[in-house]
């Protein structure tokens, strides 16, 4: 029986890095993009072009992104809330560090793309007016992301038709797929479910992402939703790293080995080879200086068995 297909793609090199107080080192973040390549992901988010003031960590945006591997079949991502980002990215695709998909952003929320890109939801859609069309021109795919889908840490509950609207002017501008992201962790799945299948329906043949954070405990309920819903192509973060400088209270990422072993003991296909991926998400609290929230990477993947106590055996 053919396996549904479930694309997994990691953003923690970038959204996990970027709130981290530490400076972490270029080298570490290259050699953590090589080895999250080799894992089978669908695609892997290198970098945001913003600026270094206010996030020092993506301040090597063209460094990395000149260095990694490229693997056939893993689509290096990066982001940009901005034309300027835009600029610097383009600059860096055309010189030889490839960018096959760039994502840019805004929030579904008036008050927290505010809080987030000092920028109106008009503006915003103003400037991919402009983006878009210059990344076109270069070969790089386009992805929208609507943040806050699912709800606002400053305006509580966001009418769901303005996730929808702003997912229709993307493809207006022309944009080439959406993600709809749940920032701080306040969607549920009888949300997901229903908001959906409402966007399968308004947009066939959109290629669809979400993104789901895990701060009250429900990002991988929520991706069950999504799934039940059609979607197959998920954001994660390796070994749960992540949040928002600008969301407060967000916290990691549904975390990427832990979804793909959910999906793996489900029967689905997600082309990650689980193995390799634990081996990567080990090493990360040495690298952060710092607990994180992955629990397969501590208590091993569902089948992992431990010895039987001797003691049992004793007369």
């Amino acid at each position: 029986m053919h396996k549904q297909k479930i694309h997994v793609n990691d953003v923690g090199v970038r959204d996990g890095f970027q709130i981290e107080k530490k400076l972490m080192p270029t080298e570490t973040k290259i050699l953590l993009i090589d080895a999250l390549t080799a894992t089978g992901l669908a695609k892997i988010e290198a970098t945001s072009f913003v600026h270094p003031k206010f996030v020092p960590n993506m301040a090597d945006a063209e460094t990395v992104l000149r260095a990694i591997t490229r693997r056939e079949g893993v689509l290096i991502t990066a982001i940009t809330p901005n034309i300027k980002g835009m600029e610097r990215a383009i600059a860096v695709h055309t010189a030889g560090g490839r960018i096959d998909e760039m994502n840019l952003f805004m929030s579904a929320s008036e008050t927290h793309n505010m809080a987030n890109v000092k920028r109106s939801t008009s503006q915003s859609l103003a400037d991919f007016a402009v983006m878009v069309p210059m990344a076109k021109a270069v070969g790089i795919k386009l992805n929208g992301c609507v943040s806050t889908s699912f709800g606002c840490p400053f305006e509580g509950s966001v009418p769901e038709y303005r996730a929808m609207m702003f997912a229709e002017k993307y493809l207006e501008i022309g944009f080439d797929g959406i993600t709809f992201a749940d920032t701080t962790g306040m969607a549920n799945p009888v949300q997901v479910e229903r908001m959906m299948t409402d966007a399968k329906r308004r947009f066939p043949g959109t290629e669809i992402t979400l993104h789901f954070h895990n701060t009250r405990g429900m990002g991988l309920a929520n991706v069950i939703a999504g799934i039940r819903a059609g979607i197959t192509s998920y954001d994660s973060s390796i070994a749960g790293l992540g949040g928002c400088p600008f969301a407060p209270g967000a916290t990691g990422n549904i975390c990427t080995e832990d979804l793909v072993n959910m999906l793996d003991d489900m029967g689905f296909e997600s082309g990650v080879d689980i193995d390799r991926l634990l081996a990567v998400a080990v090493k990360i609290p040495a690298i952060v200086g710092h607990e994180v929230p992955g629990q397969v990477m501590k208590a091993g993947k569902t089948m992992h068995l431990h010895p039987i106590p001797k003691k049992l055996y004793e007369a």
